[in-house]
């Protein structure tokens, strides 16, 4: 069984034992995390869409750990301008286990 689910601004096809890295969540390594958002929920031929989220579906996760992503620079030069700017990010994250999906 698999599903799709939003969070963070991006949608995930997750499945049982998947571990994920998405968007920092709050919460502690091993709390636990409910996905309401649930877009699809399938398994084999059959396959629920919703309408924009099927009702009553939920994909419930572990927290494995909170992480940073790597780091980003973006670097802009005029040349022979003496002009330049340097800007670095790391993205926050959290790496969850899916533990089950109902629905």
């Amino acid at each position: 069984m698999y599903a799709v689910i939003k969070t963070g601004g991006k949608q995930y096809r997750v499945a049982k034992d998947d571990v994920i890295e998405i968007e920092r969540l709050p919460g502690d390594a091993g709390g636990k995390v409910e996905f309401t958002e649930v877009l699809m929920v399938g398994e084999g031929a059959s396959v629920k869409v919703g309408k924009p989220t099927v009702s009553g579906a939920k994909v419930t996760a572990e927290l494995v750990a909170q992480t940073r992503g790597p780091k980003l620079i973006a670097f802009k030069k005029r040349r022979r301008k003496n002009s330049r700017r340097k800007k670095g990010h790391r993205q926050d994250l959290s790496q969850v286990r899916i533990t089950s999906i109902s629905g």
